[in-house]
């Protein structure tokens, strides 16, 4: 089955453009523009590596729309279009799953936040999103990626990397690794925390990331986007993979960082995450949302290392030590946070 057919069963016209959007880390995307009605549309693979059940994603994509539509939330939605015949998705001749979403025009993303006023504005829209989409009584939204946030997991798996990994990759990794175990300590509170039930079980998005967030031209958000990663976890996930992402001051891929860290945006970011959120959260919640950061980032760098020890099999890399690199930035953001924290390493 060709692209154009594909489109064609969503739109019921041949006459369209198809244009990739190759900023993805996931899916792969098209730009399709229709031009009998003069509409746009994203068009999406769903990466079922990633993704083993995509009717889980679109199922979730649809319970979150209807809950933010009721609930007065002052942001745009993206919404799928459905195929000729009354579907979310179409499945090819390969048996891969495609969806077509709306497109909201004139709009901007960043890669990195670029000042302490879009942080604010940034982590103030994740947190209007997440107050929405977590009435009293939660909607049955399933789990897309399971494991993902299962931290005693991606401990398990770093150790068993640590058992069956080259000489070579061991040795360039030592100082690395040396850090990592004796940060070992760092998510026993959360693993605990979470067996014991002290963090509720929330609607959160699973990857705020700034990238996720459609922007007008004045810079104000417009949209909460991409939303497969919603599931059901702890709501400090989120908050920790925000200061995680936003308060880095260079790519994640640089391994020479040094103070990486940006204060300044880690507490404009949590003043906007909590504007809606402070009310509803717990004692517990909001008294671990330092902590969380630091788990967050801890976690992120265990996985880094992980795939390097592994021989790479997961990120996709462009050179041997990508992967090492990776993980070295996140130590380093973590060194930086737990120093302004007080808590050196």
């Amino acid at each position: 089955m060709e692209l154009k057919q594909i489109v064609t069963g969503f739109t019921g016209t041949e006459n369209c453009t198809m244009t990739p959007i190759t900023n993805g880390l996931i899916n792969t995307t098209y730009l399709v523009e229709d031009h009998d009605s003069e509409e746009k549309f994203i068009l999406q693979k769903i990466n079922r590596q990633v993704f083993h059940f995509p009717e889980i994603v679109t199922n979730n994509h649809l319970l979150i729309n209807k809950m933010l539509e009721n609930g007065n939330y002052p942001l745009q939605l993206v919404n799928m279009k459905k195929t000729l015949s009354g579907n979310l998705m179409m499945n090819d001749d390969e048996g891969e799953s495609w969806r077509m979403l709306s497109f909201i025009e004139d709009t901007k993303t960043f890669f990195k936040i670029p000042d302490l006023k879009t942080a604010y504005e940034s982590a103030k829209a994740v947190g209007s999103f997440l107050n929405t989409v977590n009435p009293s009584d939660l909607p049955d939204i399933k789990i897309p990626i399971p494991d993902f946030i299962n931290f005693e997991k991606r401990i398990s798996d770093y150790q068993m990397s640590l058992q069956n990994a080259n000489t070579d990759l061991l040795n360039n990794a030592e100082p690395e690794i040396e850090l990592t175990n004796a940060l070992l300590f760092l998510p026993q509170k959360w693993i605990e925390m979470e067996k014991e039930g002290l963090l509720p079980k929330r609607i959160i998005h699973g990857d705020p990331n700034v990238r996720n967030i459609l922007f007008d031209k004045n810079s104000s958000p417009l949209a909460v986007i991409d939303l497969d990663t919603v599931t059901v976890s702890t709501i400090l996930y989120d908050f920790g993979d925000m200061a995680r992402s936003y308060t880095n001051t260079l790519d994640e891929d640089n391994g020479n960082a040094a103070d990486n860290f940006n204060p300044q945006i880690y507490r404009t970011v949590k003043d906007g995450f909590l504007l809606y959120l402070k009310e509803k959260l717990t004692f517990e919640e909001l008294e671990n949302l330092d902590y969380a950061a630091q788990v967050v980032i801890y976690i992120q760098a265990v996985r880094f290392l992980t795939d390097y020890l592994n021989g790479s099999t997961y990120y996709s890399i462009k050179y041997p030590e990508h992967n090492l690199d990776r993980t070295r930035n996140q130590l380093e953001l973590l060194r930086g946070l737990r120093k302004y924290l007080k808590d050196d390493l």
